[in-house]
């Protein structure tokens, strides 16, 4: 018997791992925020906000303050009561740092300190501390100022005053650790939007955001919505065409919490639910949607029965058919939540599944009875799409089972990869025949696919499922991912681990590439879940000095280049176009010939000639097209130089916003998004 094996076998008390205070935290970060990754450092700047806004809704507080300082530093501030400084009775250290060394350590477990909160299970402030490189905590309370410093969730000093105040409230300031993350950039629009968020659901709350960072445009942001979910629901429908123009909302209190819900309809196919459990996202949804969803398509079946809407013979409206067109949020207060898991992704208690459909049930009938016209309205939309879910029955059979994509051979555009192990096989989905051919001739055969699409593919947006696949470029893609679609996706017959999309760098590749994302959010969105869909970033300029070939992918890296080369940016000139859409830029670096230069010999001036810089030509890249298969390889194929952007469902969703918003039938919101966004264009193509 070997000595490892042995020692596998004498398994005994010497082998259990006992992890003390916060160690476990950095032992397994993943199950406490989810992951370590951009998505979990995130995830550090909610735990702490929502401790703030565990004040605000327990009404000690009123304004929340969240800056992104330099040096990688996040600050959150509150006006609440501050933590308590005083010494605790358990722990012998103060109330401040227990709550920051000890998991599950905190005034949300019946102590009389919340009535509700977002924080459950008391770990959310210490999680941050121990993931954290750097933390400080101030204290406003009892008119003084406390401070204490930590490094690695350990405290430097014990809490102390550090003068006077008049305010109460508490700021945490902290910097990610390097060593846990694998992403330290805070995402502007992900914050921003998360914030605004939670100043929708507590309604009254003022919320402040600053970016501070260095190499980032100063900005700063003011939320406030008296009305709450109500102008929640007014904003998600900015640029839509909606059905009932007033928008139902009940509040109401239910034993140990509150239900609160509005929603609104749309003349789109697709559902909009947001479920919220003391001010907490539950993506999955939870007993709290089951009971939402039971008690809508009840409701509205009652309804239409009644007022003869639905005729006898007529089917019963199903829940898909109920939520074709909905925007609704459900938001629930509770004093003992039960969340399943740490980032509480779906609330499990079975009590609000009854509060939830009682009272909305009764509330929204005496909206449909008060409001006749818009629930005609409602009704209306229903049973089209019920009708239209029947007549799709036979079409969905013939097209997906059929034979439309089943038993199909490969389209003949698709450039297919030699590998058949998925996991290492990719799909690049390339804008135009052009661009197709040079990714054809560049890729590794082997493991990379090319699908060139010809023009820009239809608006899913506003089109059933029978009318997309008779579209040839999404039937192709359709086909050469291999997994079917909607309902009859099955991820295990998925052909490539990696759907790339590549487009040029203009407008019309920045649209296709839109149309492409919305496709995907509403119709393969477990693709994005399970990390198979990336955007590609192909270079914008290319910079030549003698046979130095550097790529930039912005402005900001092309200066830089070109100062690193030995040239000024101030002495680009645009001196002609290549080809149809290329455009040559050179930086002259020439050195005045002076008479002191004519007196030097020729030896010597032949020695200072090779010193001299050269020309730099800087290519404009437009489209994809513009590169031959070696550069497209070298900047945006190579999986060891490419630069690829993994899709996930929150980029998705803001792609089919801003789409919907630019190419809706509303004009004022397009108009001004144009009119606040026109100074901030580059690379115009006119």
């Amino acid at each position: 018997m070997s000595k490892d094996l042995k020692k596998a076998n004498n398994y005994g008390a010497d082998q259990i791992t006992v992890l003390e205070g916060l160690d476990p935290v950095r032992k397994r970060p993943g199950m406490y925020i989810g992951s370590t990754s951009a998505a979990g450092l995130h995830h550090l700047i909610w735990e702490v906000v929502d401790n703030s806004i565990d004040e605000a809704m327990a009404g000690y507080a009123n304004e929340i303050s969240v800056s992104l300082l330099p040096g990688g530093l996040v600050s959150v501030k509150d006006n609440g009561r501050g933590i308590p400084v005083e010494k605790h009775k358990v722990t012998g250290v103060s109330a401040l740092e227990t709550v920051l060394t000890k998991l599950h350590a905190g005034g949300k477990f019946g102590g009389g300190g919340y009535k509700v909160s977002g924080g459950l299970h008391g770990v959310g402030v210490s999680v941050v501390n121990a993931l954290s490189e750097y933390l400080k905590a101030e204290i406003h309370r009892d008119g003084k100022i406390w401070e204490q410093e930590y490094k690695i969730g350990k405290p430097l000093k014990p809490a102390k005053p550090a003068g006077n105040c008049k305010d109460t409230g508490t700021t945490i300031t902290f910097k990610a650790d390097p060593t846990i993350f694998t992403e330290l950039e805070y995402n502007w629009g992900k914050v921003l939007d998360r914030l605004r968020q939670q100043s929708y659901l507590t309604k009254g709350i003022t919320i402040n955001i600053f970016d501070q960072r260095e190499g980032h445009r100063e900005k700063k942001y003011k939320f406030h919505f008296e009305g709450g979910i109500k102008s929640y629901i007014k904003s998600l429908h900015r640029n839509k065409n909606i059905k009932n123009e007033t928008v139902f909302y009940i509040e109401k209190d239910v034993k140990d919490g509150k239900v609160e819900i509005a929603l609104q309809y749309n003349d789109e196919y697709n559902e909009t639910l947001l479920a919220f459990a003391n001010n907490i996202h539950n993506p999955e949804g939870g007993t709290h949607v089951v009971g939402f969803r039971t008690a809508l398509t009840r409701t509205l079946n009652n309804y239409a029965r009644n007022k003869n809407l639905l005729k006898e013979k007529q089917e019963n409206l199903t829940g898909d058919d109920v939520r074709e067109g909905l925007t609704a949020i459900v938001s629930v207060k509770l004093a003992d939540p039960q969340f399943e898991g740490q980032t509480k992704g779906k609330l499990g208690n079975a009590e609000m599944k009854g509060y939830v459909e009682t009272v909305f049930g009764e509330a929204f009938n005496t909206y449909l009875e008060e409001h006749p016209k818009e629930a005609e309205a409602i009704v209306g939309k229903c049973v089209l799409s019920a009708q239209a879910r029947l007549a799709a029955r036979t079409a969905r059979a013939t097209i997906l089972r059929k034979g439309a994509l089943e038993g199909m051979t490969l389209p003949g555009k698709l450039a297919d990869c030699s590998s058949r192990h998925p996991e290492e096989c990719e799909l690049y989905i390339v804008e135009g025949d052009s661009a197709g051919g040079s990714a054809k001739q560049g890729r590794n055969r082997r493991f990379q696919a090319i699908l060139p699409l010809r023009g820009k593919i239809l608006n899913v947006e506003r089109a059933r499922l029978d009318k997309m696949l008779a579209n040839n470029e999404i039937k192709n893609l359709v086909i050469a991912l291999g997994t079917n679609i909607d309902d009859q996706l099955d991820l295990e017959k998925l052909r490539y681990h990696r759907i790339i999309i590549m487009t040029d760098a203009d407008v019309d590749g920045a649209h296709i590439r839109t149309l492409l994302l919305t496709l995907f959010f509403r119709h393969f969105a477990s693709l994005i879940d399970g990390g198979y869909v990336y955007i590609a970033q192909p270079p914008l300029y290319q910079l030549k000095k003698g046979s130095t070939i550097r790529y930039a992918y912005s402005d900001e890296e092309k200066e830089a280049i070109i100062v690193e080369l030995g040239g000024s940016v101030e002495e680009a000139v645009e001196v002609g176009e290549e080809g149809e859409d290329g455009e040559n830029i050179e930086v002259e670096i020439t050195e005045e010939e002076t008479t002191e230069n004519k007196s030097k010999g020729k030896k010597a001036k032949e020695e200072e000639d090779k010193k001299k810089p050269t020309k730099i030509t800087i290519q404009r890249y437009k489209g994809l097209g513009e590169m031959n298969p070696e550069q497209l390889w070298e900047t945006t194929m190579d999986p060891a130089r490419r630069i690829v952007k993994q899709v996930t469902i929150e980029d998705a969703a803001k792609a089919d916003q801003i789409f919907d918003m630019l190419m809706g039938d509303n004009v004022a919101p397009r108009k001004n998004f144009i009119q606040t966004h026109a100074k901030k264009v580059q690379n115009l193509d006119i």
